[in-house]
């Protein structure tokens, strides 16, 4: 049997193509937040196909202190808190190591939402459908920990949307996400990076650059009353 394997081009190739499994979602009081930075490229145009505006959740992976790139938990806006105890246990982290992880992972939160936002309220919440945008999901602590800000912060509905996931992403994440729309669930999922042809790393400025664009359109599509959205097209 021939087993098809999706890949996405870069990430706004896999935001087009997660936008068209979310169009069910057109025309009602949704609000896009892509998890900084990789995320944002998606969820940018996740906001343009649905006309929804764009804002961030910014959440920190608690990274295990002798081997960083593995997630044991994740901090986010509001005082989220997400810990991993098996990874902790299995790692021999104590409680003073992740303590001290956590105060830097907090600090870090506050002075990126600070960064990427800059003068700009976020964009309310509270009563709106929210949709939760990453460029894949691996352990899903970051993932979960957006989610509960977005809860926290009043949303009434949260869809939790990425490209790619392990094949248990819906079970990871039912507790914390009210729908998950994940379009591969690969059995031989390794990394999130190894399913795009092209993975360079996101920086603060182009995340800036986007939500600077989105709000653009925002702005421009109210004052003129007119679906069209050409600030959505490439630059």
């Amino acid at each position: 049997m021939r087993v098809v394997v999706m890949r996405f081009a870069d990430r706004a190739d896999a935001g087009r193509r997660l936008a068209e499994s979310l169009r069910f979602l057109a025309g009602q009081d949704v609000v896009v937040v892509g998890l900084p930075r990789g995320g944002v490229p998606v969820a940018f145009e996740v906001a343009c196909a649905l006309g929804a505006p764009l804002d961030v959740i910014v959440v920190r992976k608690l990274g295990v202190p002798v081997q960083p790139e593995l997630g044991m938990g994740a901090v986010g806006e509001g005082g989220v808190r997400i810990v991993d105890r098996e990874i902790v246990r299995r790692a021999g982290v104590s409680e003073r190591e992740l303590a001290t992880v956590e105060q830097r992972e907090r600090v870090e939160v506050v002075r990126r939402a600070g960064r990427l936002r800059g003068d700009k309220t976020p964009v309310p919440l509270t009563g709106r459908t929210v949709i939760v945008v990453d460029d894949g999901m691996a352990t899903g602590s970051t993932a979960r920990a957006a989610c509960q800000v977005a809860r926290a912060q009043g949303a009434t509905r949260v869809v939790l949307a990425v490209p790619v996931g392990p094949e248990d992403t819906e079970r990871r994440m039912r507790a914390d996400a009210d729908e998950i729309i994940c379009l591969y669930k690969p059995v031989d999922f390794v990394a999130v990076g190894q399913f795009y042809d092209r993975f360079d790393q996101t920086v603060d400025r182009e995340v800036v650059a986007l939500l600077r664009r989105a709000s653009e359109r925002a702005a421009a599509v109210s004052a003129a009353n007119d679906p069209v959205d050409p600030v959505c097209d490439k630059e």
